[in-house]
C-alpha cells in the first residue's frame, strides 16, 4: 500500500522541520515531527529525556514512534530527529529524502536561525563540537544508504530546496 509519506532525514540542525513546513504549503499533505511526537508522548523535552533516562531510552521511544507512523500515518511529511534514520521500518513508512549539508554548513545554518542560542541548547548531542563532528561523519554515509533521494541543501535558500524536492518527487511518480 502506498502511504504517500515523505520522511526527511539528515543531521540535527540541517533544516528538516523548516523544509517540512515549507513543503506543506506547496502540497496537500500534513506535517509532523518525530521529536515533537516524542516530547508530547513523554510530556517533557528531548534534552530532559536524554538527561534523566539516557540515549538508549530515547532510541526506544523513536522505535515506538516509527511503528506508529508505519501503521497510522498517510499523506504526511515527516521531519525526523537526527538519529531516526536507524529505524528498520523507514522504507515501510514512506519515501526517504536525505537533506545533505556539510558540518560547517549546518553550524552556520543554526547560527543564522532565529533563537540560535536556544537551538544549540536544545540539541544534547551538539554540545561537544568534536564529538558532534565524529557523529556527523559516521551518520553521513548511513543517511545516504537509507535514502531514496538526496538533496544537497548547502548554500541554498528554502525556496530552491523545496523546488528541487518537488521536482524529484515528480520524477519519482
Amino acid at each position: 500500500m502506498n502511504k504517500n509519506n515523505i520522511i526527511l532525514i539528515g543531521f540535527m540542525g540541517v533544516g528538516k522541520g523548516t523544509v517540512a513546513r515549507a513543503l506543506v504549503k506547496n502540497s496537500s499533505m500534513f506535517s509532523i515531527d518525530t521529536d515533537d511526537l516524542i516530547e508530547s508522548m513523554e510530556n517533557r523535552k528531548i534534552k530532559n529525556i536524554f538527561a534523566s533516562d539516557g540515549e538508549a531510552y530515547f532510541r526506544n521511544l523513536e522505535k515506538k514512534t516509527a511503528l506508529w507512523l508505519e501503521n497510522s500515518v498517510e499523506n504526511t511529511i515527516i521531519s525526523t530527529g537526527g538519529g531516526f534514520y536507524k529505524q528498520e521500518n523507514l522504507q515501510n513508512i514512506g519515501l526517504v529524502i536525505y537533506l545533505k549539508s556539510s558540518f560547517d554548513g549546518i553550524l552556520e545554518r543554526i547560527k543564522k536561525a532565529p533563537n540560535a542560542k536556544n537551538k544549540l541548547k536544545k540539541r544534547p548531542l551538539l554540545q561537544n563540537k568534536k564529538e558532534a563532528l565524529k557523529l556527523f561523519n559516521t551518520r553521513e554515509k548511513e543517511y545516504e544508504k537509507v535514502s531514496n533521494i538526496v538533496i544537497d541543501v548547502e548554500k541554498k535558500d528554502l525556496k530552491n530546496i523545496v523546488k528541487e524536492i518537488l521536482g524529484k518527487l515528480n520524477e519519482n511518480n
